[in-house]
């Protein structure tokens, strides 16, 4: 019997469905690389959250960096990120799906720019 036995359908296509444009995953993989701290989300109030306790947590840290807000899902697709909000840090993904805290950015933020130096042990 063929009825419970369907065959699967390949699909072949990018992180985003289909959606995007191959010009505009380039451009979306060029930014990732970039330097600098990025908010992930649509603009929602937990992602405005984010942002302001991340700027705290800069503040704190006497770093003057600036924030970006990513709001286009073809950019945030391609840090690899499913649920937002989202914090990146120097291109890395450091958190998302929550919104952290102040102190929690600011450990964050310290463990993606001053990683322990190689061959020391964490005390």
């Amino acid at each position: 019997m063929g009825l419970f036995h369907r065959k699967k359908e390949e699909t072949t296509s990018c992180c985003c469905s289909g959606n995007c444009t191959p010009e505009a995953m380039g451009q979306a993989e060029t930014e990732k690389s970039a330097a600098g701290v990025k908010v992930l989300g649509g603009g929602c109030a937990k992602c405005n959250a984010l942002e302001e306790a991340v700027r705290a947590a800069l503040a704190e840290l006497d770093m003057d960096t600036a924030i970006e807000h990513v709001t286009d899902f073809a950019q945030i697709a391609a840090y690899g990120v499913m649920t937002t909000p989202a914090l990146v840090v120097d291109g890395k993904v450091a958190s998302y799906g929550k919104v952290l805290k102040k102190e929690e950015a600011k450990a964050l933020i310290q463990k993606v720019r001053c990683p322990a130096a190689p061959g020391s042990f964490p005390s």
